[in-house]
């Protein structure tokens, strides 16, 4: 054994000992000694240890996959969702109310963040989330707070603006944490999508803020009745103050809760640096709040009804907005319609309908001839009912006359207004007999002259020339709808089959512009509530349907028909037009449907008139309405009203085409003479609805109270028109006893 020359260490003894034992150990001696159990304490608390352990990776690491789950499984809702229901206005020309259309008593009207004062978004801000443009989204300790809640029993938490957003977006507000969760992956990942800016503005835009108002902007109307754009820091900092809880501290329930709201929000705009201490004590809680929202208008009972149900009709047609768009672009819709000649129209219809049958109808529609722009639009006094103006399918009878001459003078061209025919009524034409009204009869007789006494048997005759399916298609050319008047047979040449008064309208614009055809339109300009423009009605130079040459030889040849049927406008104003009665299907001397469609150069307007069924019409003393009494009286009352303080506009150059006028000898009329109207009758013997005695009867009753007038073959009151034949034609007309009414 070697000398030690030092003590050797205590741990490299163990270490020398241990290596020499490990060196000599037996083999069978390797397996471990086997010990006995740890003491008991030793386990249970590597036990707690370890689930201690557990319980933090799980505070630490749950959160993160709960984070990354949730990321993963809750989408951010599309442009779609979170499109909101908001208020569309509807104006009339000047911008001018027309209709608010809420979807399903919403009340909101969406305005960008720039249309909110920095004041009162900071009073927002002040109110409900003070560190919004730091934040992430989310609020931890507030997260914290509605655990607590939720587990103690409580309600509710601190929820960021960007969380509440999202519960107004989702439509989740239940009190809960998966609620909770969701909301915060949601106001994460939005904060991530869009800018604060933007979040707020939405936020601005969807939250409730009492009054049945949604929004900032519904909300500034609801309580102090004006623009958010116009609110001071202490008018917004009340509105703020109510967010949490806006039925309860609306100041009208109660004022001392709404004031107490508004303490906090303008001390913590104070403590945020938004307002400075002297600004804060200078201001006061607002009294002029109202005691109530004001009436909400909403869409017009009324004749205005009709105006907003088309141009809606029209925004959606013309691809401007969609259906589901409509509600929630919040829309500006500007119609061409001019409010006082609406106003006009509706008085005209009234006035002249008052004391007659209350089943009687009417519609009145009035187009620019120069744009096609709708002036006026009355389809009748319910706006919630049927619109006689756009939906009414009625025959226009003799109105459609100047069709008729058009196609003719188109087919052949030496057809002139001089040109003449033989006038004799009874004529059998085409296998079908045409009488003229009552027996009216001219051996020959002008054009011209034919239609101011709109003589049937010429028209059939001048129909049957140019040929029904020509007539139609003039008819189609000046603006009557394609898939209306579409029968091609002789009756078409007296208006037996039917169209809207929208139509004539819109047609003889079409005349009254030389031919040059402006489709009519109510809508002139769209725009979205973020001030997007959707649509601009741009300026057309039409599009030349017919002859020029011709649209004015037609407008010549109804020249002297208001004035002939004591329908003319004041001071002379120079206007063509032509009336229209369709006669009962059933009832012999006894009319369904009149009319008067007429133009200057700058307006043309159709009226109509009829029942809702196949009631006659008759005036309240029982006698038949032709086109030239009431449906007359009210184009003549509008056309007044409308033109008043206009320039007395003259047609354009007349230029005669075929056989030219000439002036008949006539008889000098008497003072108060009139012509009666013509009625059209679908009663023809081949039932195709040709006219049999289609021709403005007027029954000698043109509803002026004058009694017979001899010499005229008009009557006033009587009712039985008897006349003695001597007619304003003198020789040119048989001296046949009876009426002798034409076209009145």
């Amino acid at each position: 054994m070697p000398l030690l020359t030092h003590e050797e260490t205590g741990s490299a003894a163990v270490a020398r000992t241990h290596a020499v034992a490990l060196a000599e150990r037996p083999e069978r001696e390797s397996r471990p000694e086997r010990r006995g159990p740890a003491p008991r304490g030793r386990s249970v608390w590597s036990r707690v240890r370890r689930a201690i352990y557990v319980l933090l990776g799980l505070l630490i690491l749950g959160p993160v996959i709960a984070f990354v789950v949730g990321w993963l499984i809750f989408p951010v809702p599309s442009s779609d969702e979170l499109a909101v229901d908001q208020v569309s206005q509807f104006t009339f020309a000047d911008g001018s109310p027309l209709a608010t259309v809420r979807p399903e008593g919403v009340n909101r009207r969406v305005v960008l963040l720039d249309e909110v004062p920095v004041p009162v978004r900071q009073a927002v801000l002040a109110a409900e989330n003070r560190s919004f443009y730091s934040d992430p989204g989310f609020d931890i300790t507030g997260i914290l707070r509605a655990v607590y809640n939720q587990l103690t029993g409580g309600v509710g938490g601190g929820s960021t603006i960007t969380q509440q957003y999202v519960k107004v977006i989702t439509g989740e507000d239940d009190f809960s944490l998966i609620r909770k969760y969701k909301e915060v992956v949601l106001a994460v990942k939005i904060t991530r999508e869009q800018t604060k800016d933007e979040i707020l503005e939405n936020y601005l835009n969807v939250i409730y803020m009492g009054r049945s108002s949604y929004g900032i902007q519904a909300a500034s109307q609801a309580f102090f009745g004006k623009d958010v754009k116009d609110l001071t820091v202490s008018e917004g900092a009340m509105l703020a103050g109510m967010i949490q809880a806006p039925s309860r501290w609306d100041p009208a329930k109660d004022l001392e809760g709404s004031q107490r709201r508004w303490t906090y929000v303008m001390d913590q705009m104070v403590d945020a640096g938004f307002i400075t201490p002297q600004e804060r004590a200078a201001d006061a809680f607002p009294t002029n709040y109202l005691p109530e929202a004001p009436a909400l208008d909403g869409i017009p009972a009324d004749d205005r009804g009709h105006i907003y149900e088309r141009a809606r009709d029209e925004v959606i047609a013309r691809g401007i907005v969609t259906e589901g768009e409509f509600n929630t672009e919040g829309l500006t819709v500007t119609t061409t319609v001019d409010p006082a000649r609406q106003r006009e129209a509706a008085e005209a219809a009234v006035e002249q309908l008052d004391g007659e049958d209350p089943d009687l109808r009417t519609a009145l529609v009035a187009i620019d001839p120069r744009t096609g722009a709708i002036q006026s639009y009355y389809g009748g006094s319910d706006g919630q009912g049927t619109d006689y103006a756009g939906q009414g399918l009625r025959p226009p009878g003799s109105s459609f006359k100047p069709f008729v001459l058009a196609a003719a003078m188109a087919r052949d061209p030496s057809i002139g207004l001089g040109s003449t025919y033989d006038g004799s009524s009874g004529q059998t034409l085409a296998g079908t007999v045409v009488d003229n009204s009552e027996g009216f009869d001219c051996a020959r007789c002008t054009v011209e002259t034919a239609m101011t006494r709109s003589i049937n048997t010429i028209f059939y005759q001048l129909g049957l020339d140019a040929g029904p399916q020509n007539v139609i298609d003039t008819a189609h050319a000046l603006g009557i709808p394609d898939n209306l008047f579409n029968e091609a047979r002789g009756g078409v040449a007296l208006g037996d089959q039917d169209v809207h008064p929208i139509d004539m309208a819109s047609a003889y614009a079409t005349l009254a512009a030389n031919g040059v055809y402006h489709e009519p339109f109510l809508v002139s300009r769209v725009t979205a509530a973020d001030g997007r423009v959707l649509y601009e009605r741009a300026e057309s130079a039409g599009e030349q349907r017919i002859d020029p040459g011709i649209a004015r030889n037609v407008t010549e040849s109804m020249l002297a028909v208001a004035e002939s049927s004591r329908i003319g406008l004041s001071g002379g104003r120079e206007v063509a037009g032509k009336t229209g009665t369709q006669q009962h299907p059933t009832l012999d001397r006894q009319n369904k449907d009149a009319w008067m469609v007429g133009y200057t150069p700058s307006l043309a307007t159709a009226v109509w008139l009829g029942t809702d069924g196949s009631k006659p019409i008759q005036t309240a003393g029982g006698s038949p309405i032709y086109g030239r009494m009431i449906p007359g009286s009210i184009w003549q009352s509008y056309m007044n009203a409308a033109l008043r303080g206009t320039p007395n506009e003259e047609f354009s150059p007349f230029v005669a085409l075929g056989a030219p006028p000439y002036v008949e000898p006539t008889a000098t009329p008497e003072p108060d003479s009139s012509s009666g109207d013509e009625s059209s009758d679908s009663r023809d013997g081949d039932n195709n609805g040709d006219n049999n005695g289609d021709g403005d009867s007027g029954n000698g009753d043109n509803g002026n109270g004058n009694g017979n007038n001899d010499g005229n073959g008009d009557s006033g009151n009587s009712g039985d028109g008897n006349g003695n034949g001597d007619s304003t034609f003198g020789g040119f007309l048989d001296s046949n006893p009876g009426n002798s009414d034409g076209d009145g």
